[in-house]
């Protein structure tokens, strides 16, 4: 949670209203709960993890794992970039100054404490980032509040009490793609398994999810105040909806904004520091198993920070930097989440990777439909450069096509994969046992006691060994 909340959710409000935004708040929020699911399952499989890497090597293979971690790192990369992006357009927009050093001195102020403490102080930083964002909210209601002044003529005008087809498209497109995408969030896992028992995992997950959700509504309401105020789109009828929030806050006193500043880069602060710990993590513990020295990881993520920043400076539109992450989850996770399933113990991680890559070529499929053979649209689709908000299917049928398209490339790779293996079998004169329950002793699987699976019966393990890929 940084300062791109700042951005997304009040521009959500300006185009699809108080629907648009409600489902959007709702859905950063609720999908957290899956944590407090899915995560004493995966620890109950996989005790020794702490990042979902390890469970997918434990259960499909370590090519499996090295191809879910690049996604990951791609996905952390994506929230770098798009979290100083944030940063330098909101001291543009309250200062009019250039964003650059404030971003330079973030960079370096993070990466120092972070290699200094490890991962253990972004959870010292997210107890300032909970104060600063109560801070935040508290400061920017009373003074909004105020200062603004609504005017009842707009209201209707502005038809933003009114449902519309995005809004009803965002029901299906946000929940999927926020609910995958945090999958890829190695915040989130080292949380789940760092928490010392179940019932702190659930407290503090329904704690957060309730906390969210009210943060996340309130910020995106000053999208609705502008607009309703006259503040958005003001003179320039062509002025973003993100840029709303800090269209309110040029209305208060100088020192008041200066406050508010202060507080959102704090919070970007707490956030791009959980960012750097969770990629240092991942890549140490997925890329190289830990067998290389920390500080060269480290050493690694400084470098990566240039053509963080070089990308975050070109200001790319937030809200699309972060579609593109979730439209790779939206085809990587179904496929993978099917190995939790005690019944699918012959699905391997070839399907996985098969079916995740299908996914993405999927998207590319239906944007050749949509667009008549354009090539180019379709590719463009993969990248959604049309953003979400585009006025037809485009971004709906991709969001479709990810996850359906994965899960039948993935099911297609089963079929070949066990026919080539039926085959063998045949021609070698050996069993066919790909469709066989694990036994204790198979290669990365774990053996159920009888009954139904579920997070807290007692699960018979031996010493795990990498799951199979074919």
């Amino acid at each position: 949670m940084g300062s791109s909340i700042l951005f997304t959710y009040p521009q959500i409000a300006t185009i699809a209203g108080v629907q648009g935004l409600v489902v959007y708040a709702l859905s950063a929020s609720l999908p957290l709960l899956v944590f407090a699911w899915l995560g004493p399952i995966i620890r109950e499989q996989c005790p020794e993890g702490f990042v979902l890497t390890e469970w997918t090597i434990q259960r499909y293979g370590l090519v499996t794992g090295l191809y879910l971690s690049l996604c990951t790192l791609l996905t952390l990369f994506l929230y770098m970039v798009a979290e100083l992006s944030a940063l330098q357009q909101v001291i543009n927009a309250l200062t009019g100054l250039n964003g650059l050093p404030v971003v330079i001195v973030e960079c370096f102020v993070t990466t120092v404490y972070t290699s200094l403490a490890g991962f253990k102080v972004s959870f010292i930083t997210d107890n300032i980032q909970a104060a600063m964002v109560l801070g935040l909210l508290i400061i920017s209601v009373a003074a909004v509040g105020s200062k603004t002044t609504i005017d009842r003529s707009l209201i209707p005008e502005s038809g933003l009490l009114n449902s519309s087809l995005l809004g009803w498209q965002l029901i299906y497109i946000l929940p999927v793609a926020i609910l995958t995408n945090n999958f890829f969030l190695s915040g989130f896992w080292l949380r789940t398994f760092a928490s010392r028992s179940n019932r702190d995992l659930y407290i503090g997950v329904s704690l957060a999810t309730g906390t969210i959700a009210v943060i996340f509504t309130f910020v995106g309401a000053t999208g609705l105040l502008a607009a309703w105020s006259g503040v958005w789109p003001g003179a320039d009828p062509t002025t973003d909806g993100s840029l709303s929030f800090f269209l309110l806050l040029a209305q208060l006193p100088t020192w008041l904004v200066g406050i508010i500043l202060v507080l959102t880069v704090a919070l970007s602060t707490s956030a791009f520091d959980s960012l750097q710990s969770a990629i240092v993590s991942s890549a140490s513990n997925d890329l190289f198993r830990n067998r290389l020295n920390l500080w060269l990881i480290r050493a690694s993520v400084v470098a990566l920070i240039f053509p963080v920043v070089i990308v975050a400076l070109k200001s790319p539109n937030i809200l699309t930097i972060y579609l593109i992450s979730d439209l790779l989850s939206a085809a990587v996770i179904p496929v993978l989440v099917i190995g939790l399933w005690p019944k699918a113990h012959a699905w391997r991680g070839c399907d996985v990777v098969v079916g995740g890559l299908g996914g993405i070529f999927s998207v590319f499929l239906f944007g050749l439909v949509f667009y008549q053979g354009d090539a180019r649209a379709a590719g463009n689709l993969i990248l959604l450069k049309n953003g979400l908000y585009a006025d037809d299917w485009s971004a709906f049928g991709a969001f479709v096509a990810a996850p359906v398209g994965g899960l039948l490339w993935g099911a297609a790779s089963f079929g070949v994969r066990v026919a080539v293996l039926w085959v063998l079998a045949r021609v070698r004169g050996t069993p066919f046992t790909a469709l066989d329950r694990p036994v204790r002793g198979d290669e990365g699987m774990v053996v159920e006691d009888e009954g139904r699976f579920s997070g807290e019966q007692s699960v018979e393990r031996r010493d795990v060994k990498n799951g199979q890929f074919f």
